[in-house]
């Protein structure tokens, strides 16, 4: 066995809200970081010193970034795509290991796929 969690259906499904908040709070980090490294790039296109405020607001949201990733990788739940969220959970099928493969925009879980076989594998439950 790869993993020491494995999730039901139910399990899975049960964490999607607290997911759909987590990625949603990722997607809204990654457009302040964009936002910021705008706004360094204009500082040293003009020369200017891109150190002070701007640099320790990145460095506070890539520490938000990385708490919430801890948070996936705590519960082994494996994020295959995050601009897509994508997110695979292991579970048991028939007695073998498999994912349960899941999309922020599906309302629900319906997919599995083998561990090998990844998206292109998905099978509906």
């Amino acid at each position: 066995m790869h993993y020491s969690k494995h999730y039901t259906v139910e399990e899975a499904r049960a964490l999607l809200p607290l997911i759909r908040q987590w990625l949603s709070q990722l997607e809204e980090h990654h457009q302040r970081l964009l936002s910021l490294d705008e706004r360094i790039a204009a500082l040293l296109a003009k020369g200017d010193d891109a150190g002070g405020e701007i640099v320790n607001q990145s460095i506070r949201i890539l520490a938000e970034i990385q708490q919430i990733l801890h948070q996936f990788r705590l519960r082994q739940i494996q994020v295959k795509d995050l601009r897509r969220g994508l997110l695979d959970f292991p579970s048991l099928r028939n007695g073998q290991e498999v994912f349960l493969c899941w999309e922020k925009d599906e309302e629900d879980i319906e997919f599995w796929h083998d561990l090998e076989a990844g998206y292109p594998g998905r099978e509906r439950l």
